[in-house]
């Protein structure tokens, strides 16, 4: 089997650099470190990881804590988190916390016994437990998707955090519709708790004033951000007295669970009822009508919640932040627009 020295002496250079190498200590030269990878490849040499864990205290791995790992846009943010961890070396281990409170702290506690050098989590619509457990054991974190409102006195977030603009693109999702004419606009609305739930019916509501339409509580109905939610919630806007013409849904499983009642009742999209949905998807632009949507930039969410992380591992006394990445508008036909396919960048 080979060893370390082996590694150095096919490569040329001292063991030492090729510590710095494989455990990115230290900054190398391209050509050395590609010399040192060229090594490694040629001899079959695996690094003994937990030798290496022991010396260092850090295993190199990430723990990930995200719910319905099956959902399209949680499975987009896993390939940026993976691909991430695995550019600076880093193995993965997930968990699915099921938006459930206890879980949630018991599958982060899980992951931290296991050694994960820092976690990333989506955090449930009540994460005073995981807080606590993550500030009390000094656990390297950052919050993805959803926000966490800041503890500290001077209210600043206690953990670093990414997520995509909400409140400005579901506005614009509206305004959008009140363009089209439309007068009683719907909203599917997410899990209620949720900083996307929030931040998606604030922009409802500013979507409304600025087109000049009333706020009325009866057209906002919560889908739990899930199909079967989403499912009874158009049939619970649908059998309103005076029901919407247009709706927003506020994520993809929700939409799916809007155009299954849709179908159900025999009604059509954009022709009874135009539809706009926060969340893309890869098979949005094949439904017949394609699907006017919010694209959230899920595989950048992921990916810069790994470059927060490390930030996090090699500063770990540096100030929290939080990132909000742009969205785009994706312009197609379910709103009951000519086909006129576009994207456009969105921010607050």
């Amino acid at each position: 089997m080979a060893t370390m020295a082996d590694v150095a002496r096919s490569a040329g250079v001292s063991v030492a650099t090729v510590s710095h190498v494989l455990n990115g200590t230290r900054p190398v030269l391209p050509h050395t470190r590609q010399a040192v990878l060229d090594a490694v490849e040629e001899l079959g040499y695996t690094p003994n990881t937990l030798a290496r864990s022991l010396v260092t205290s850090r295993t190199r791995s990430i723990g990930l804590a995200v719910s319905a790992i099956s959902n399209p846009y949680f499975t987009e943010i896993l390939q940026g988190v993976e691909a991430a961890a695995l550019e600076h070396g880093y193995g993965l281990l997930i968990a699915d916390p099921h938006d459930d409170p206890r879980h949630e702290r018991e599958v982060v506690r899980l992951l931290h016994e296991r050694r994960v050098d820092g976690v990333i989590v989506a955090p449930s619509a009540d994460p005073r437990g995981l807080v606590a457990y993550l500030g009390r054991h000094r656990v390297p974190t950052v919050f993805l998707d959803r926000v966490v409102d800041g503890t500290a006195e001077d209210g600043a977030p206690p953990f670093d955090q990414v997520c995509a603009e909400g409140t400005g693109p579901t506005s614009r999702l509206v305004t959008h519709l009140a363009g089209l004419g439309h007068r009683r606009i719907g909203l599917v609305a997410g899990r209620p708790g949720l900083s996307t739930t929030r931040e998606r019916i604030t922009g409802y509501r500013h979507g409304l004033a600025t087109a000049g339409l009333p706020w009325d509580e009866r057209l906002v109905v919560h889908g739990d951000s899930e199909a079967a939610g989403g499912e009874r919630a158009t049939g619970a806007l649908l059998s309103l007295p005076v029901p919407p013409t247009a709706l927003v849904t506020a994520n993809n499983a929700m939409t799916i669970g809007a155009l299954r009642a849709l179908r159900e009742r025999r009604l059509s999209v954009p022709g009874d009822l135009a539809l706009c949905c926060f969340d893309d998807f890869a098979w949005a632009d094949l439904f017949s009508p394609r699907l006017t949507a919010v694209a959230q930039p899920s595989r950048e969410i992921g990916a810069r919640a790994v470059r927060l992380l490390l930030d996090r591992l090699a500063e770990p006394d540096r100030p929290a932040r939080t990132e909000r990445l742009p969205c785009a508008f994706v312009h197609r036909t379910s709103c009951g627009c000519p086909e006129r396919a576009g994207r456009s960048e969105l921010s607050e």
